[in-house]
């Protein structure tokens, strides 16, 4: 059975940091493409941050520089440092797991930016 555990949200003041940590289980997840995408209150999910299994990365516009992106094959798990929040980051947050015709989600966890 596979499952993509988040965590790591929470309540952050505008300008603040949150790392969101994504534990995945069931799945071979060294070879896996892992992202993580958000979906805020009436907007379409967005992809946010992507780490292919050679390492390479790919970021929204809206969070270069500011979002890192990172994964542990050791630990079969993929981090989201987030630094310099904006309230127009807050969202539900969920992991991504995708190889070829695998794709797997997450639960989601809830990041609000807000002083």
């Amino acid at each position: 059975q596979v499952q993509l555990v988040e965590s790591g949200g929470g309540l952050v003041q505008p300008g603040g940091s949150l790392r969101l940590s994504c534990a995945a289980s069931g799945i071979v997840f060294s070879v896996y493409s892992m992202a993580w995408y958000r979906q805020a209150p009436g907007k379409q999910r967005e992809l946010v941050a992507r780490i292919r299994s050679g390492g390479s990365t790919i970021y929204a516009d809206s969070v270069k520089g500011r979002f890192t992106i990172s994964r542990d094959n050791a630990k079969n798990t993929v981090y989201l440092q987030m630094n310099s929040l904006k309230p127009e980051d807050a969202a539900v947050y969920y992991c991504n797991a995708d190889w070829f015709t695998d794709n797997y989600w997450g639960q989601g966890t809830q990041v609000t930016v807000s002083s």
